[in-house]
């Protein structure tokens, strides 16, 4: 372990199609300090054009994953739009032992169950400001049909009552200002007295 301590968890949450990947996207390749790590989840859902294994997921078939789940090699595992998700312990708690930050880009449910499991995680909801955007920017990804973007729609309203749950919110009404703010949370998080703690000690006996 560094002298920095444990590493903070970062949970990054929003209705599908709410920008939450674009935003983690920005922080990992521009961090406010030390570097950042994004877990990448396991998924049993087909890999997209242009996705790569092991980059937006580790794409699995379902028996690997319910093994994985028997073994308790999940922090959390859900279902989400009929596929399975997971946050790979694997992945998440070395890093975090090591005195080292890590992102998670996950679904409510997920979040809820990490939250429980990790009760100092730092939990984030990105949402659009309306649904007539989150509606426009479904349909400009191109990845849906129109049944499955019906679906998310009606899967958002239910989502977005989760936001009162998380500690910070942002309102994904521009793409500069919602990674500011993001960027903000993970500086802020950094100068705390608890993660500050060894250090602080050190400057504190100086005034002794």
């Amino acid at each position: 372990m560094t002298g920095r301590g444990r590493g903070d968890l970062f949970i990054v949450s929003s209705p599908s199609g709410g920008g939450k990947t674009t935003l983690i996207r920005r922080l990992i390749a521009d961090p406010p300090g030390a570097p950042l790590h994004f877990s990448v989840s396991h998924t049993t859902r087909r890999k997209r054009a242009g996705e790569r294994n092991g980059r937006e997921y580790h794409f699995v078939t379902d028996p690997v994953f319910q093994r994985m789940a028997a073994r308790r090699g999940f922090l959390e595992h859900n279902v989400v739009h009929g596929r399975r998700y997971g946050t790979s312990r694997a992945e998440v708690l070395p890093l975090l032992s090591r005195g080292e930050d890590v992102v998670l880009d996950i679904d409510v449910q997920g979040a809820r169950d990490i939250r429980k499991a990790y009760p100092k995680a730092v939990s984030i909801f990105i949402v659009l400001p309306t649904p007539e955007e989150l509606e426009k920017r479904l349909r400009l990804r191109g990845l849906d049909s129109e049944e499955e973007i019906r679906r998310r729609l009606r899967a958002a309203r239910v989502e977005i009552r989760e936001a009162q749950r998380f500690q910070y919110v942002i309102v994904n009404d521009d793409l500069e200002r919602a990674s500011l703010e993001l960027q903000s949370i993970v500086r802020a998080t950094r100068v705390t007295y608890t993660r500050q703690k060894a250090r602080l000690e050190r400057v504190f006996r100086e005034f002794r």
